[in-house]
């Protein structure tokens, strides 16, 4: 299964997955107007690949198959002043 890899312009370490180059036919509009103008990072063969950076390859392949598209969203930042509280808790014991 080929798929192209887009990049957005307006939102960092978020990437969008497609079946066809410049194909973007099955993306909502409006995700695509939130995303921006898509800058193509790469096309890979996702049969040939044992894994994705910061993504679940069977995820992607499913969601390529069920809707022709795959949202890559960067992690969620790290609460700091929680991990911060947890150490001083384990501190006190």
């Amino acid at each position: 299964m080929l798929s192209a890899i887009y990049k957005s312009p307006k939102k960092p370490e978020t990437y969008l997955y497609v079946l066809r180059r410049d194909d973007f036919s099955q993306v909502p509009a409006a995700l695509l107007e939130m995303f921006g103008k898509p800058q193509l990072v790469t096309v890979l063969d996702l049969n040939s690949r044992a894994s994705l950076a910061g993504a679940d390859l069977a995820k992607v392949q499913q969601m390529l198959t069920d809707t022709g598209y795959y949202l890559q969203l960067p992690p969620p930042p790290e609460d700091l002043l929680k991990t911060h509280k947890q150490w001083l808790d384990g501190q006190a014991n």
